[in-house]
């Protein structure tokens, strides 16, 4: 059953009051306009704003979308268990600009006061870059692979994942003098990260699903001198 949109008049403070419109895919909003319809409609889960174009979320599926998710949750997860001054988060709304909101199914960022570009607003938004975010797109046609690349490029997210489940293949960019280079995966297919040393993802082993190989490699690197010389940089000490 579909839910109602109310768009009576409502009194307030004497005054006649309007409700927002509702939010629809193609709108055209300024990123103050969105939040207002977007906080309107709390049965909306998903919604984003890229190039001041409103996005709707769609019904997840299990193998296309949910699983995935939560495999790179769980890599992530586990490499900000182990990294203090690391922050982790899921479907997070990000304040990147005035025509950009997006809500990326994953990120990583680095706190503020360990050095990062993002802070957590006073009503508990992300504001400004995260270093890391990772989309899960259908695949190459995705608008995650165009239009909101171009954004995450323009607002300096150094480091942007796609994993493209059609087409069973994960693209990872490093941000390089204000343009994103795709990294070549080595022959073993691990990739490590240059802007969270000790992050590296078995690509092979995650388009197989097999997580367990995947966390494997990466507490092998967490091991090494780089990551606990981040660590102790992030926490203001030497290494």
């Amino acid at each position: 059953m579909a839910t109602k949109i109310n768009t009576a008049r409502v009194i307030s403070a004497g005054a006649m009051v309007l409700a927002p419109p509702p939010l629809e895919s193609g709108d055209r909003l300024r990123r103050a306009e969105f939040e207002r319809r977007y906080e309107a409609m709390p049965w909306v889960k998903k919604a984003e704003l890229i190039e001041g174009v409103a996005y709707m979320g769609s019904p997840v599926r299990q193998k296309s979308h949910s699983k995935p998710h939560s495999l790179i949750i769980t890599w992530l997860g586990t490499y900000c268990a182990a990294t203090p001054g690391a922050d982790v988060g899921d479907n997070a709304t990000v304040r990147l600009d005035l025509d950009n909101e997006p809500q990326p199914d994953a990120l990583l960022r680095i706190e503020p006061e360990a050095g990062g570009h993002s802070r957590i607003s006073e009503d508990d938004y992300i504001e400004g870059p995260p270093e890391l975010v990772v989309e899960i797109a259908a695949s190459s046609a995705s608008y995650d692979l165009h239009d909101k690349l171009h954004a995450y490029r323009r607002n300096m997210i150094q480091e942007y994942i796609v994993w493209r489940i059609y087409d069973q293949q994960i693209d990872w960019w490093e941000l390089e003098e204000g343009e994103y280079q795709r990294l070549t995966p080595p022959e073993d297919g691990v990739v490590h990260s240059r802007v969270f040393p000790g992050l590296c993802l078995n690509i092979p082993a995650l388009l197989k699903g097999d997580l367990a190989d995947v966390l494997a490699t990466l507490q092998s690197a967490l091991k090494h001198e780089a990551h606990a010389a981040f660590v102790a940089r992030l926490a203001g000490k030497d290494a």
